[in-house]
C-alpha cells in the first residue's frame, strides 16, 4: 500500500496568491506540503512555473480548469500541465445555469467524455469535482455523481472526491470512496460544521468539523488514493493559518 502524498489546493490560499505568487508558495513548502493542485497560474509562464515548483520541491499534482476554459483553450491547458509536470486537470465546478435539468447534465457528461480523450491521448487525465448538487438530481436513476462515471470510461474521467461536500449531501463518505476503490486517485479532505439550514457550509481546518477523518484516511488508504489535498472554501482565520493548522493535524495523525 502506497503512502498518499499531501498537498494543497491553492484555491484556500488565493487571496495571498495574489499578493504573492512565490512568496506563498514558498510558505507552503515550508509546512511541509509535498505538492500543490492549481486553480490558476497568477502570471507565470509555465517555464517559471516549472523552475519555482524545482526550487521548492514541490509537486504539481494538477490544476483546476472550468469547462469554458476547456472549450476555448484545451491545447494550451494541456501544454501547460505537461509542462510542469502534473498529471491531472480537474473541472472543478458547473454553474447553476449550466445545470438546471438532465439533458443539460447529459450535455456536459457527453463534454467530459470528448475531453476525457483528449487528455488520455497525451497521457494525462481528466477529473470532476464534485460539491453537493451531483447528488440533487438523477439520470437513469443514478445521482448525477454516478452517472458521469458510469457513462464515460475509466480513461477517459477519473474522480475527485470532496468527502466535506459528500457527507454534506447526505451521502455516506466512506462507502463512496470504497466504490470508486481504483479510480480515485484525488481526495479532497475538507471538514466542515454543520450550520443552520439553507446557510452555506462552514469549512473548518481538519479535526475541528463533523467528518470522521481517520476513518477517511483509512479509507482512502484502502482505496490506492495518490494524494490527500487539503482545501477550504472559505477560511474563518488567516488562510495560510488555517493551512498550516490542517498541516499540523495530518502530521499528528497520517505522517
Amino acid at each position: 500500500m502506497a503512502k498518499m502524498g499531501i498537498a494543497l489546493q491553492l484555491y484556500t490560499v488565493r487571496d495571498d496568491l495574489q499578493r504573492d505568487f512565490a512568496g506563498t508558495l514558498r510558505e507552503i513548502a515550508a509546512m511541509g506540503y509535498e505538492g500543490v493542485e492549481f486553480a490558476g497560474y497568477g502570471d507565470l509562464s509555465a517555464e517559471e512555473m516549472k523552475a519555482l515548483l524545482q526550487e521548492l520541491n514541490l509537486k504539481a499534482v494538477g490544476s483546476h480548469i472550468s469547462l469554458q476554459r476547456l472549450d476555448e483553450q484545451l491545447e494550451n491547458e494541456i501544454a501547460y500541465l505537461k509542462t510542469i509536470g502534473a498529471k491531472y486537470g480537474i473541472v472543478p465546478y458547473v454553474f447553476e445555469e449550466d445545470r438546471r435539468d438532465t439533458a443539460a447534465w447529459q450535455s456536459i457528461i457527453d463534454r467530459l467524455d470528448r475531453y476525457g480523450e483528449v487528455f488520455r491521448q497525451n497521457g494525462l487525465q481528466l477529473g470532476y469535482h464534485n460539491h453537493d448538487f451531483e447528488f440533487a438530481m438523477k439520470i437513469n436513476g443514478s445521482f448525477v455523481f454516478d452517472a458521469m462515471y458510469e457513462q464515460v470510461s475509466a480513461d477517459r474521467l477519473t474522480v475527485e472526491m470532496d468527502l466535506g461536500w459528500v457527507q454534506y449531501s447526505g451521502q455516506d463518505p466512506l462507502a463512496y470512496i470504497a466504490k470508486y476503490k481504483g479510480r480515485l486517485p484525488l481526495l479532497h479532505l475538507k471538514d466542515f460544521r454543520k450550520t443552520a439550514p439553507n446557510e452555506p457550509i462552514d469549512t473548518v481546518e481538519l479535526g475541528q468539523g463533523d467528518l470522521d477523518l481517520p476513518s477517511i484516511i483509512t479509507a482512502a488508504e484502502q482505496a490506492d488514493v495518490e494524494w490527500i489535498i487539503v482545501e477550504q472554501d472559505r477560511c474563518a482565520n488567516p488562510p495560510l493559518q488555517s493551512v498550516k493548522t490542517s498541516r499540523a493535524w495530518l502530521k499528528q495523525n497520517y505522517n
